[in-house]
């Protein structure tokens, strides 16, 4: 994920294409540090999304519109006084930095022409949005940086813009091969970085794609490359920035397991085991990859508080799952005293008073043995001793064997949950997962008048011979999908061994084809606790030989006869269902 000075220089190619000569007809400040300008053009009306926002700031044409606040932030109505109604007449880009320049002519309280600035600087949690006068002098920012929070820069009203120089790189748009070669190599770090840190607008990711395309190991130090390696990777560097220079854009966004992973303006060499999907702009890039990302992150950050329920109780489950065992290995010896008690009825007769110990035969193992007494007490006494600690560890192990499947079902049942969590891909989702763990008595449910609706569903599949396929999300689904919505002769599937979804195939009475099968596996293998392996195995069997015990914990089956094969995780070629 990079947000370089390339993928800038494709959105200002884009937003000089698309906005030139556009009319603002609109300011909007929907966050503080968010503005939403409509833009009419020729084309029609268009919207641009600019946010200096420290831990994702974005800009972006969408179609999209966002709330605004009843009254408008100051900055909000400073830009409507000066450039509403202005003419976009250019947008541009100060070498390969990630800084977008929006030159804006209107007209002044006199009628005259007059030109502004609106500078966006897209540099993580320095980014800003500057507006200045045709002379760079900042009229105002939407964010405020004086002399005691930066040393380098201030940003008030009043101040003349300029862009700092702190990392002294070099632009790689007018570069030559003797001031490659000496800056690369004049730095004691690998290739990659030296690349990164001596030339702006390269990000690690794209470092690494250069290096790639030279055929050279980007964690090798620069310094150790021949002169006519270094020729190479220049001549590989410049076919790179030529792409850039020429606005051959490709942009692109590469998947993994169907969760965006990279994404860039040119493609990339180096991510053959990604898949790649091309879009037709930039910004449609941007929009679907961080709303992708946005989606997982508020998903994580709201089941927060269920996670930690999960892990406190999954904790304190293996806590006491490793006493009962060791408890119940201290119960391993209890036939010896059985023994220790018959022999001493056998045999105890003829023994001295104040005996320590009695040495006899045992004829269960044709052995000598030698049995501890206590000399204030009679062999008898002895005996009853024995017994009683036999009964009591018999007891005891019979009590723990039971504890122990108990408490074993609680920690497979917790991770179920955990695996449901992270399956989760909506509000909806984590509500039913709260409902199970009331249900369960792992939270304690809040008396309120008013019930809340669950409305997750499961997720629908349709499998390349046309079978409908569903993956339950949580148990509670699982429950639903397998017992209240699956018919008998539907199938079954399920990874062996490991928390996961319950995948039922619908056959409508067919006799289902083996591709159809192997899609449905891997399904339960992707939606498992295994997920990402290479190897997965998978249980399945019509549905009419899966039961649930009476008792059971949601999500919880057994079955006696079934089919197993070993599959892969990967879903990206199974087609997902259209929602209703």
């Amino acid at each position: 994920m990079a947000f370089d000075g390339i993928t800038v220089a494709a959105l200002v190619h884009e937003l000089t294409e698309g906005l030139t000569g556009g009319r603002i007809a609109k300011i909007a400040q929907p966050e503080n540090d968010e503005l939403l300008l409509t833009i009419k053009t020729p084309e029609g009306q268009k919207r641009l999304y600019i946010s200096a926002c420290a831990s994702l700031p974005l800009i972006y044409l969408t179609d999209e519109n966002k709330n605004s606040p009843l009254t408008a932030p100051n900055f909000c109505m400073l830009l409507r006084k000066h450039i509403g109604g202005g003419r976009i007449t250019g947008i541009s880009q100060p070498g390969l930095e990630r800084i977008i320049c929006i030159d804006i002519e209107h007209l002044d309280e006199l009628g005259d022409p007059c030109r502004k600035k609106l500078i966006v600087e897209i540099m993580g949690k320095h980014s800003n949005i500057i507006f200045c006068d045709d002379k760079e002098m900042i009229i105002d920012s939407i964010k405020h940086v004086s002399a005691q929070m930066s040393s380098v820069r201030e940003v008030l009203p009043g101040r003349k813009y300029f862009i700092p120089d702190t990392m002294a790189k070099l632009n790689p748009l007018n570069l030559d091969k003797d001031h490659f070669i000496c800056a690369v190599r004049g730095k004691p770090v690998p290739a990659g970085k030296a690349l990164y840190t001596s030339f702006t607008g390269i990000s690690p990711i794209a470092a690494e794609d250069i290096c790639h395309r030279a055929g050279l190991d980007s964690n090798m130090p620069a310094g150790e490359f021949s002169e006519d390696l270094l020729t190479h990777l220049y001549r590989q560097f410049s076919y790179y920035i030529a792409e850039v220079k020429n606005k051959n854009f490709h942009p692109v966004i590469y998947y993994k397991e169907n969760v965006p992973a990279e994404f860039s303006a040119l493609p990339f060499s180096h991510c053959g085991l990604y898949e790649e999907i091309s879009f037709p702009s930039i910004s449609e890039v941007l929009q679907t990859y961080y709303a992708a990302k946005n989606m997982v992150t508020r998903i994580r950050q709201k089941s927060t508080d269920l996670r930690h329920v999960v892990q406190t109780a999954l904790e304190r489950n293996r806590k006491k799952y490793d006493l009962q065992t060791r408890q119940l290995k201290d119960t391993q010896d209890r036939e010896r005293y059985k023994i220790y008690g018959e022999l001493l009825n056998t045999y105890g007769y003829n023994l001295a008073p104040g005996s320590k110990e009695l040495t006899c035969l045992n004829y269960y193992t044709n052995e000598e043995i030698t049995i501890p007494l206590d000399p204030v007490k009679t062999p008898q006494e002895n005996s009853q001793k024995y017994f009683a600690r036999y009964n009591k560890q018999k007891r005891t192990c019979e009590a723990l064997t039971k504890l122990l499947l108990e408490t074993d079902g609680d920690i497979r049942y917790l991770e179920s949950i955990g695996t449901a969590l992270d399956i989760a891909q909506s509000e909806a989702d984590l509500a039913q997962i709260k409902e199970e763990l009331m249900q369960s008595g792992y939270i304690r449910r809040k008396f309120t008048k008013k019930k809340m609706k669950l409305t997750s569903r499961p997720l629908h599949y349709i499998s390349g011979d046309g079978y409908h396929m569903y993956v339950g999300k949580n148990n509670l689904q699982n429950d639903e999908l397998t017992f209240s919505f699956a018919s008998g002769n539907d199938w079954w599937f399920h990874a062996k061994g490991a928390p996961g979804s319950h995948v039922i195939v619908r056959t409508n009475g067919d006799e289902l084809p083996d591709r159809t099968f192997e899609e449905a596996g891997r399904l339960a293998a992707y939606y498992s606790k295994n997920r990402g392996n290479d190897k997965v195995e998978i249980d399945y069997v019509e549905k009419k030989h899966v039961k649930k015990p009476n008792g059971a914990k949601p999500g919880f089956v057994v079955y006696y006869t079934n089919y197993s094969l070993v599959i892969d995780s990967d879903i990206s070629h199974i087609k997902e269902a259209q929602a209703d």
